[in-house]
Formats: C-alpha cells, sequence, structure tokens
C-alpha cells in the first residue's frame, strides 16, 4: 500500500474541518475521537475492543477543552489501528491494508490537532473585497 493516500486522506480532513468554525471545529474533533474508539468493535481481538473505547471517549471529553487531547487521541487511535493491522480485522472489512493506512493518516491529522487545530488556509472576511 502506497503511504501517499492515507496522508493526502489526513489533508483533506484537515481541509475539509476548515469548514467549521473554530469553537465548533474542536467539539466535532473531540466527538470523532469518540467515534474512532468504536470502530473497531467486533474487530477481532474481543473483549478488549471495549476498554479501548471507554479510554477514547475519556479523551474526546478531554478534546472539548484541548487539542492536544485530540491530537493525543489520534496518536492512540494510530497504535490501535497497527494493533489491527497485525492482529485483528481491517477497519474496513473489504479493504486489507486499510487499517495500516489508517495508522499513516491519523498522525497527520494528530500533528493538526498539535498545532492548535486552525485552519490551514486562511480566511477572508465576509465582503471584504468590497470598496477594493
Amino acid at each position: 500500500m502506497s503511504i501517499v493516500g492515507p496522508i493526502l486522506v489526513g489533508v483533506l480532513f484537515i481541509l475539509v474541518m476548515a469548514a467549521f468554525p473554530d469553537g465548533a471545529r474542536q467539539r466535532v474533533n473531540a466527538l470523532l475521537i469518540a467515534g474512532a474508539g468504536a470502530v473497531y468493535w467486533s474487530g477481532g481481538l474481543g473483549v478488549w475492543e471495549f476498554p479501548f473505547g471507554l479510554v477514547m471517549i475519556y479523551v474526546a471529553y478531554r478534546g472539548l477543552d484541548s487539542w492536544r487531547w485530540i491530537g493525543v487521541g489520534w496518536l492512540l487511535h494510530t497504535c490501535w489501528d497497527v494493533v489491527h493491522h497485525l492482529k485483528g480485522n481491517p477497519i474496513i472489512p473489504f479493504v486489507h491494508d486499510s487499517s495500516f493506512g489508517c495508522a499513516i493518516c491519523d498522525p497527520v491529522i494528530a500533528l493538526w490537532c498539535f498545532a492548535g487545530g486552525r485552519p490551514v488556509i486562511a480566511r477572508r472576511a465576509h465582503g471584504s473585497l468590497r470598496g477594493s
């Protein structure tokens, strides 16, 4: 599997997040971390899927107030992706290397979160072109 595709998915994710207003962007990302903790339930590791999900819910809760916690959540999910790539089921059942791809994508998003989750493309104020 190429690593370019998953990196591009991470960059695309970051660009899409720029569409959300500042406060909402952080809350949406915290919700995504909570969901990321549950995507592997029934993923082949049995009861171990549930403690990981609980940890991710805690991390997501802390992420409501801290981009760093959201970054930590993406890195934790990266580790879980690697475990699933080696021992469990892939995140997308019909794409064998999807967990590996997710393990490449997630750190890209984590780096953005550690940088504060800011939009990477500057927005212009509405109507700023008038009077130019």
